[in-house]
């Protein structure tokens, strides 16, 4: 059985930090980048099942990272992540294929639950007892 490797994607460090913890505790295999520059070169060196990503972040953005997926091997998932969305947002999101855009903020419990279902869908994951 694999233990599923995800990605969190934020520049906001205690946001980032709880995600991580919580999904830590689940049992996930978690990592953390700080902007979606540094995401990139994570993605590059290693092979993640999903990614959770916030929209707005210096440097590289949640949507350019997106764009700029399609380019790697082994694309993982992609849930975007804003406190600030809008339809163009949305709009973007969708073009990008990404599998889910959620408003900030969110429960760790109902956020668990999406990481589930992306796993379940994409790669027929599902949780031991």
């Amino acid at each position: 059985m694999i233990v599923p490797n995800l990605l969190v994607i934020d520049d906001d460090t205690a946001f980032r930090q709880v995600v991580c913890e919580g999904l830590s505790r689940r049992g996930f295999e978690v990592e953390e980048a700080v902007d979606g520059h540094q995401a990139l070169e994570v993605i590059r060196n290693k092979q993640f099942h999903l990614a959770l990503v916030d929209v707005h972040m210096p440097r590289v953005t949640g949507l350019e990272l997106l764009r700029q997926l399609p380019e790697t091997p082994n694309r993982p998932a992609c849930v975007l992540m804003s406190a600030k969305l809008d339809e163009a947002i949305r709009r973007e999101a969708e073009l990008m294929k990404a599998y889910r855009v959620l408003s900030k903020p969110i429960r760790l419990a109902a956020l668990c639950d999406v990481v589930r279902a992306a796993l379940l869908e994409f790669y027929d994951w599902r949780p031991t007892a």
